[in-house]
Parts: C-alpha cells; sequence; structure tokens
C-alpha cells in the first residue's frame, strides 16, 4: 500500500448515509498506517506508485514459478556458500556482542540468555549480493516475529526468525498481560504472522527458521487472544507445507515450539542445532522451581547454613531468637534461589541438545562456521526430493 491508497468494505460517505460508523475519511476505514499495516492485511508499505512496482518485482523474484515449474529457480551469487558468519558485524548500541559469533560463543555467551538482534544473524546468513524483503513489517503487536524473503546459496527461500531481545509494548498493556515482549517468546500476533508466512511459502519455496525460542506466552491476555488458536495454526502449517523445511536451534529451543515444529509433524523438517545451545520440552529453571521443586526444597532444609541456624535459634529464646529467625528466613531465600540455580543446571545437562539428537528430535549440531553451507545443503536435499 501507499499513504495514498486505502481499503475499504464500504466508503465513508455510503456507510454515513446508511447509518453506519465511519472515520474521518477513508484512510482511517482502511489506511496502511491506522488499519491495515497495524492488522497486517497490507503486506508491504511503498512511498509511491515506482516503488510499489519495485516492491512487486522484488516479490516475484522470490516467489514466481513458470507454469509447469515445481520449484523456484536458483539465482546467480557471488557469495561463497561456506562463508563463516562468525565475523558479521552485530551493530546493536549497548550490546554485549560486536560480531554474530560472540552471540554463539561459550566464553561471551554460554547460557545463550543474552539478548541480540535477530535481523543480524538473519542478514548474516543471506546471500550477501540479493536484497532482503521483510513482509508485514508494519503488523502491530507481532515484533516477535521476523519474517524475510532472502536467497540462499542463489535459493529463494522465506527466512523467519525469532525476535531475541525484549521488544517494548505500545500504549497501556492490561494488568493481566506482560509489560513488554520478552525475548525469544512467541506472542498471539507473532504466532499469527508465523502462520501465515509458513502457509504464503508451502508449495513455492523452502522454509527456514531461526530458532531461539523458548515457547509460547500463557499470559491470561494472551489466552484470551487465541493464542491457542494461532499456536494449534502454526502446527497445522507445518503439517501441511509443501517443500522442504530447516529448523535451526540457535540458542534455545523449548516448550510449546517442541510440539508445533516437530518431525514427527512433516518428514521434510531437518532439525539442526548449533553447538552450545539447549533443547528441551521444558527449560531448567521452570523445571527446577515447579517439578523439581521437592528436591529443591529437601536440598535447601539440609544445606548446613539452614540447619546451622535453626539449631542455634533452638537453643535461645527471645530477641535473640527472634533475630535468628529473621536472619534465617533470609539465608532460607538466597539457598533456595541457589539450589534451584543448581537442579537447573543439572537439568540442562542431562536435557542437552547432545540427548535431543540421541532421541531423533534433533538430526544434527553444527558449528557456528556449518551454519550456511548445513542450511544450503538441507534446502537443496529437500528440493532434490
Amino acid at each position: 500500500m501507499t499513504p495514498d491508497s486505502a481499503m475499504v468494505l464500504t466508503g465513508k460517505q455510503a456507510l454515513d448515509f446508511s447509518g453506519g460508523v465511519s472515520a474521518e475519511d477513508n484512510y482511517g476505514i482502511g489506511g496502511y498506517d491506522r488499519v491495515m499495516g497495524p492488522n497486517g492485511q497490507a503486506q508491504y508499505w511503498a512511498p509511491n506508485l515506482a516503488a510499489a512496482c519495485d516492491v512487486l518485482m522484488a516479490h516475484y523474484e522470490h516467489t514466481y514459478l513458470a507454469p509447469g515449474e515445481t520449484a523456484p529457480r536458483q539465482a546467480a551469487s557471488q557469495d561463497p556458500r561456506d562463508r563463516d558468519v562468525s565475523g558479521y558485524p552485530h551493530a546493536v548500541p549497548g550490546s554485549d556482542f560486536a560480531t554474530v559469533g560472540e552471540i554463539f560463543s561459550a566464553a561471551h555467551n554460554p547460557d545463550r540468555k543474552k539478548p541480540f538482534d535477530i535481523r543480524a544473524v538473519m542478514r548474516a546468513l543471506s546471500d550477501q549480493d540479493h536484497p532482503v524483503l521483510e513482509r508485514w513489517a508494519g503488523m502491530a503487536d507481532a515484533d516477535m516475529s521476523v519474517v524475510q524473503d532472502v536467497h540462499l546459496g542463489g535459493w529463494p527461500v522465506c527466512l523467519i526468525g525469532i525476535e531475541s531481545q525484549n521488544v517494548p509494548r505500545r500504549g497501556f498493556p492490561p494488568t493481566d498481560g506482560p509489560d513488554t515482549y520478552t525475548a525469544g517468546t512467541l506472542f498471539p500476533r507473532s504466532s499469527k504472522k508465523t502462520a501465515r508466512a509458513i502457509n504464503a511459502a508451502s508449495g513455492n519455496r523452502p522454509l527456514v527458521v531461526l530458532a531461539n525460542l523458548s515457547g509460547f506466552d500463557g499470559s491470561p491476555e494472551s489466552m484470551r487472544k487465541l493464542q491457542l488458536e494461532y499456536g494449534a495454526e502454526i502446527g497445522r502449517a507445518i503439517v501441511n507445507f509443501r517443500g522442504p523445511i530447516v529448523f535451526c536451534v540457535i540458542s534455545r529451543y523449548h516448550g510449546g515450539a517442541f510440539v508445533v515444529f516437530s518431525k514427527s509433524l512433516n518428514p521434510n523438517l531437518t532439525v539442526l542445532a548449533l553447538e552450545g545451545s539447549f533443547a528441551s520440552v521444558l527449560g531448567g529453571a521452570p523445571a527446577a522451581a515447579v517439578v523439581f521443586s521437592g528436591e529443591v526444597r529437601d536440598r535447601t532444609a539440609t544445606d548446613p547454613r539452614v540447619t546451622g541456624l535453626q539449631a542455634r535459634a533452638a537453643e535461645t529464646s527471645g530477641a535473640e531468637r527472634a533475630a535468628l529467625h529473621a536472619e534465617l528466613a533470609e539465608v532460607q531465600a538466597a539457598v533456595r534461589a541457589e539450589k534451584v540455580s543448581e537442579v537447573a543446571a543439572e537439568f540442562d545437562r542431562i536435557h542437552s541438545i547432545q540427548r535431543a539428537v540421541q532421541v531423533g528430535s534433533v538430526d544434527e549440531i553444527i558449528s557456528v562456521a556449518q551454519m550456511r553451507p548445513r542450511i544450503i545443503g538441507a534446502i537443496e536435499r529437500g528440493l532434490r526430493r
């Protein structure tokens, strides 16, 4: 859409004449800025008609199939397919990382929990001599899913990335929802955008997903806004997808993501994981706090710091005993937090990415240097099938 265009079912004059509800003009009913961009019905914005034609031709560069063709045509690319993405700059003010390689480094980010810009990783992976076309960039409250049409090894692909830094919310968030959109989490509108992107690429071009995904938000607000329905739509889109899918775990892979992006749903799905990433149905910290709460409680109760204070409190009385009980409460809280971290680390060591390979959830563990060639190779194998 351009600034001068509006998509309406019924124009303002007709609505006013029939007694319906209208806006101050047709742009208020169906213009890009207020309606069609935020709701995702307008997929691209262009400043004028000539730029709109450029967007259309760029879209065709990624999606056009001539009659009788079953796969996109490979474009010429001078970008080496075995290029190491590690040296690509991560130019984000205030970030802990200077390059993409540092994001996935055991020295700089051992727990894979530090925030980073997913668009930098996506651009590092894609062919540098082909432009990127981002779809649904203006869709409101869908910031956690980034959808781009790019070339990989010359092949047109739909590339989806999960935003890996917190995104501030617009306006005043409801009291039963999060204050910010948290990194690595899909919220209802982002889930809707992801499902729509997968469906749009089906039968047309390969799909590549870069996943730092801890699951779906389960707040009352998200549940009220059809989180379950849109999450299920992603699963259905994966089941129905025609063509190769490459799912690459770049940091963490937990929760509902384990269900909707599953090899069991589509045999054409290849799952790769970077070294040092984590994959399990439940993350270590939630597992320690909920599933293994009894273990945490027992370890806290038997810790010498806690038992020592309890023994001293039992031998005193009066003000001294009250002071010891106050100190005991503080020590118990600190020890419990320590034990939660301890159990979480043990859980993550057991439910490692290596175990995910052993049970068949992940096909292969790769290094950051192998990321681009292995993804391109998986795309080409899928296209041959």
